[in-house]
């Protein structure tokens, strides 16, 4: 092979080493049911939080980088196989440096990745930088189900557990974490006994919860309508079985469940379980 064909596989390798690295954040996006995974789903699910729009957007970001690497990385093997075979170069060049391809596979790998890490790091703080929040709910992660406590609307808390009669299936519990559309939901997450991890892809929001510990997020859900995830952390013989289901509901509805739980959950504790029946039970 001569030198170009050296050079050139040397650049090819150093674009595959930066395919590799965006390979774990890329792939491809289509539409799916909100709120809940779909048949034969293979992508994201549609965004209903601001936090969920940016994820998005850096998803695809990065898929077009990865095409145009890897389409690259391509032409640059077809060359090498094609221009630099011991057929076309009986005699090859014994030349081992060239300068400027050596400064530009070194150097344009490691700008396309500084060009990644800007809209990386503002996400990562979209993420992380807690707004003021509208509504503070408490999750706590037990064997196996989440209960759910709402210290700025009064001292009441329920469980929820997954429903075996309700869809879609695995994720339909007795009762629903409620919450207000286009507010700014914190969420307090804790474990009573192992780790567990809050999920719900719709917003956005993984963070574990951890016994011992208070861990906080946050969401502002700008659609209405139920919304589900699971625990994301192997926690044990039922973390299969531990679903997250929100339902999201106009101001109004939300004032008439409060209003409703502080009767019904005041004095219960997390033994009585909440009716799965809606929002203004």
């Amino acid at each position: 092979m001569g030198r170009m064909g050296r050079h050139l596989l040397g650049l090819a390798n150093a674009g595959l080493v930066t395919a590799g690295l965006l390979l774990a954040a890329g792939g491809a996006a289509i539409a799916g049911e909100l709120g809940q995974p779909s048949p034969w789903e293979w992508t994201l699910q549609p965004s209903a939080s601001p936090v969920m729009d940016n994820i998005v957007w850096f998803h695809n970001f990065l898929f077009i980088i990865i095409t145009l690497i890897t389409l690259f990385v391509l032409a640059l093997l077809v060359i090498v196989v094609v221009k630099f075979n011991a057929k076309a170069n009986p005699v090859p060049s014994r030349t081992t440096h060239n300068t400027l391809i050596e400064v530009a596979w070194t150097l344009i790998p490691v700008l396309i990745l500084v060009g990644i890490s800007v809209p990386s790091f503002r996400l990562l703080f979209l993420q992380l930088d807690l707004p003021k929040a509208d509504l503070t709910v408490k999750a706590t992660g037990k064997q196996w189900y989440w209960s759910y406590a709402y210290p700025d609307n009064g001292k009441f808390e329920f469980d929820s557990l997954m429903a075996q009669d309700k869809q879609p299936r695995l994720l339909g519990v007795d009762n629903e974490m409620v919450v207000p559309v286009n507010k700014v939901i914190r969420v307090q997450t804790t474990g009573a006994d192992v780790i567990h991890a809050f999920a719900l892809p719709a917003f956005g929001v993984k963070i574990d919860a951890i016994p011992g510990r208070l861990n906080e997020t946050w969401f502002k859900a700008t659609k209405t309508g139920m919304y589900y995830g699971q625990c994301s952390e192997l926690c044990g013989k039922d973390h299969a079985f531990m679903p997250i289901a929100i339902r999201v509901v106009s101001d109004q509805e939300f004032a008439s469940w409060v209003e409703a739980a502080k009767k019904k959950y005041a004095s219960g504790g997390t033994n009585t379980f909440a009716s799965a029946a809606g929002p203004t039970q």
